[in-house]
């Protein structure tokens, strides 16, 4: 597999297209589904124009809803509309529950009146229940018919159903009145009457019954399919066991985060996250550009410190080239513990009613690094420029910097989560302001204090 996804990064990297087309075509779609979600965008989009309709089906089916509307965004109507139309039910209102209003009834209506109707049923059922996630692609007979125009009515419909593995058996007013799998179909005598090989004990679910009861429903019997019926016994849909496995990872992952109540923070994020990457140039600069004045505003009053300290800089050239070393280490060390704080706080790693153990372990590591490194900077500092007093206060600017700077780090970003203020945005630019400043301080009033006889 690391071979394959070379290939297709050495070939994408080259715009060998034809090469491409020859090696996708000889891959199995497991392969392309692994590579194309370590794409990006526009590498996605490339790969998948040049899969065959059947594969490039599949592939859709398999992403992630978050996939399929950037795959989609990028198609012309025609080809959205094709893909739409192609999904199956249930996958259907699953990516158009997701799309934006606007655009999801301008592909539902695109629909033929079959399938626009299908569509609207399930979307009609309340969100997480099974009438909502069930298929309308299934095969049911009546009990009266033959085995062997069961066997000419599955190969007559096969190809449009999403599973053929379970059947049902209804009467003329679709009442679920048994099941049968394909195997006991497959070996019942051709002359034998549906109601005679059928089983009568059904395992079913109403559409109101939770997705997740569901799953847990079919996971546990270790069934392939289970049917939907509604308040009559009609039979309406089924539920398949690809779909509860979705299902159920989904609902891991809201249940770690409810439990970290973070389940909020994570929709909130997203949303945040996709006006950065996705939004409008304005609705970008009303959330990055009043942080980056802050930062101007910060490095001017950083350049008024400097200014303060000139007479130590024209008296003590050295002290100048240490300058950026203090604040480069402390921006970094901020940077780190900023992006360690966001990502914790997302996958609910930090408990926020025990914020302050947090931070005081956050800063304990800060120091620990802030003394190494300054001890290493403080004896280069002392060789190379021949005052060790010198390198005393690089080493102890270095250590107070790097230690503030990891406070910081976990510090800016609670604050602004606290005051729901994107942090992703601000934290960092605040950060390195408070930084910069509090910094060249240190580092000048060491200087000042250690080499005053110089100046």
């Amino acid at each position: 597999m690391p071979q394959f996804k070379e290939t297709i990064w050495a070939y994408l990297e080259k715009k060998d297209i034809d090469s491409l087309k020859r090696l996708l075509s000889n891959a199995e779609d497991m392969e392309i589904l692994d590579v194309i979600r370590d794409l990006s965008p526009e590498e996605q989009v490339i790969v998948y124009r040049l899969l065959t309709k059947e594969r490039a089906l599949f592939v859709f089916e398999q992403l992630d809803t978050s996939l399929q509307q950037k795959l989609l965004s990028s198609f012309t109507d025609e080809k959205a509309i094709e893909m739409i139309t192609e999904l199956a039910p249930d996958d259907r209102v699953r990516l158009l529950d997701e799309l934006p209003a606007t655009v999801a009834k301008k592909l539902l209506n695109s629909l033929s009146a079959e399938e626009r109707k299908e569509t609207n049923l399930l979307m009609g059922y309340e969100a997480e229940t099974a009438g909502r996630i069930m298929t309308t692609e299934y095969i049911r007979f009546r009990r009266d018919i033959t085995v062997e125009d069961a066997l000419k009515k599955i190969r007559e419909n096969a190809k449009e159903m999403e599973t053929i593995y379970t059947l049902y058996v209804t009467d003329d007013a679709r009442k679920l009145e048994g099941v049968l799998s394909l195997r006991e179909l497959l070996t019942a005598d051709l002359t034998d009457k549906i109601e005679n090989i059928m089983h009568k004990k059904v395992i079913k679910v109403t559409t109101d019954t939770d997705q997740e009861e569901v799953a847990t429903v079919l996971q546990e019997l270790d069934l392939l399919a289970i049917p939907v019926a509604d308040k009559e016994n009609r039979l309406v849909g089924i539920i398949t066991i690809d779909d509860a496995m979705d299902i159920l990872q989904e609902e891991a992952t809201e249940d770690i985060f409810d439990k970290a109540g973070l389940a909020d923070l994570n929709k909130k994020e997203a949303d945040r996250s996709e006006v950065l990457v996705n939004g409008s140039v304005w609705d970008i600069w009303k959330v990055r550009l009043p942080f980056l004045v802050i930062t101007l505003i910060g490095g001017l009053m950083a350049g008024a410190v400097i200014d303060t300290f000139e007479e130590t800089l024209e008296a003590i050239a050295a002290v100048a080239v240490f300058i950026p070393v203090i604040m480069d280490m402390g921006g970094n060390a901020g940077t780190q513990s900023s992006t360690i704080f966001a990502r914790a706080l997302i996958l609910g790693h930090i408990n926020l009613k025990k914020f302050t153990r947090h931070l005081l372990k956050e800063t304990g590591i800060g120091l620990s690094m802030g003394a190494l490194v300054g001890v290493v900077a403080g004896v280069v500092a002392s060789i190379w420029q021949g005052i060790p007093q010198l390198g005393i206060a690089v080493g102890l600017a270095l250590a107070f910097t790097m230690t503030l700077a990891t406070a910081l780090g976990f510090l800016i970003p609670f604050i602004l989560f606290k005051l729901d203020i994107d942090q992703a945005a601000g934290a960092d630019p605040i950060i390195t302001t408070i930084k910069d400043i509090t910094g060249l301080l240190i580092y000048f009033v060491l200087v000042s204090q250690f080499l005053g006889f110089l100046l």
